[in-house]
């Protein structure tokens, strides 16, 4: 099939991107550096992991490099093409920034919070986005879920019935063909009927010829479930990407999606109500809104958590409560917390006073 095609397409090294554009000097000196951090026949792997940490691998397919633009500061450029800052690991990021190791049950599933729980279904994606927080995980060569792993996933999920959302996650799910997609949502459907699942991926975005008719109808069939889609920028929601979705939605799958808050990228109200006005307008709810997490090597992508509530603060005055997703961040092993600004302004003896979005004052009684 054409996606499969694509996906084996994937650009993977400096000599494959150039053919799509010329590359900065600050993309030059990653591959530079990581080329370095090789070490020659012989040479000591010791010397080179003092002077590099370890790069997470450049991957990204043609459709979305030929989408993105010149300019180094391009938006869809910036989530793919590696620069030099990635090198530089600052001393509050953490190799697993949402601390899933210490709560991974059994291989592959992460049980965090009580009613739901997280299975990595494939290490592998179609892009490897430079701000990954999974990034110690992500292309790290484990591969699709083996079948002794998805049983035992199975047994934890009939062993507890507190827990009713199943997360697919990885990697991308949909990197993995509709035959082993649809046969391990049977596994885990026959383990515990009812269970609502999310699929998270990025493939609308990145790789849009993966969502065909076969694949929505295949997922349609297997409700409860819901598509969660990551998307970062507008200029993500192209023709393909809209068709995409609307398979899946005509199809009868609901669709919410997640967005990073990103430096430089989409940090700004209008491009976000740019995205979530054209997310809703193609049947997607916007559901999350993350503050970046605090993995090695992307600190330059992260956003003030201040100049981040101050988005969000001007997005309330612009769309309605359908268009807005939460405001959110990951703790770094406690979960997530939302980051909505509080309009509370204070209150007396018998009121609370509140500061709407066009700045009056209004109360509201304790009791």
């Amino acid at each position: 099939m054409l996606w499969k095609l694509e996906l084996r397409k994937k650009i993977k090294n400096r000599a494959g991107l150039e053919k799509f554009f010329p590359l900065h000097e600050e993309e030059k000196r990653w591959f530079g550096k990581t080329e370095a951090a090789v070490p020659d026949a012989g040479a000591s792997k010791k010397t080179s992991a003092e002077k590099y940490p370890p790069p997470f691998p450049f991957q990204a397919t043609p459709y979305f490099l030929s989408r993105a633009g010149q300019a180094m500061d391009d938006p869809l450029r910036r989530q793919c093409v590696p620069l030099e800052a990635e090198l530089k690991c600052r001393p509050e990021e953490l190799p697993d920034p949402l601390g899933e190791l210490a709560c991974m049950k059994v291989p592959r599933l992460v049980h965090r919070y009580r009613d739901r729980v997280l299975l990595l279904v494939t290490d592998e994606c179609a892009v490897s986005c430079r701000y990954c927080f999974r990034r110690h995980y992500a292309g790290g060569g484990s591969g699709p879920i083996r079948g002794s792993e998805l049983r035992g996933a199975a047994s934890y999920l009939k062993a507890h019935p507190e827990v009713h959302e199943l997360i697919l996650s990885g990697g991308d799910p949909l990197t993995l063909d509709d035959c082993r997609l649809f046969a391990l949502i049977d596994i885990l459907r026959e383990a515990r009927p009812g269970l609502i699942l999310r699929l998270s991926t990025r493939m609308p975005a990145v790789l849009p010829s993966r969502v065909t008719r076969h694949l929505a109808r295949g997922l349609a069939l297997r409700q409860p479930l819901w598509g969660v889609i990551h998307v970062n920028h507008p200029r993500e929601l192209t023709e393909e990407c809209g068709e995409a979705l609307r398979r899946l939605a005509s199809a009868g799958v609901p669709l919410v999606s997640q967005t990073v808050l990103l430096r430089g990228i989409n940090d700004s109200e209008a491009v976000l109500e740019e995205l979530f006005r054209g997310l809703l307008a193609r049947r997607v709810k916007p559901y999350y809104l993350f503050q970046a997490d605090l993995a090695g090597g992307t600190g330059h992508f992260r956003v003030p958590l201040r100049r981040g509530q101050h988005i969000m603060k001007a997005l309330r005055s612009r769309l309605s409560a359908l268009a807005l997703p939460e405001y959110a961040l990951d703790l770094p092993g406690g979960g997530k917390v939302p980051l909505t600004p509080s309009y509370e302004t204070g209150g007396d003896t018998d009121s609370f006073f509140f500061e709407n979005i066009e700045g009056k004052t209004y109360s509201y009684p304790k009791e």
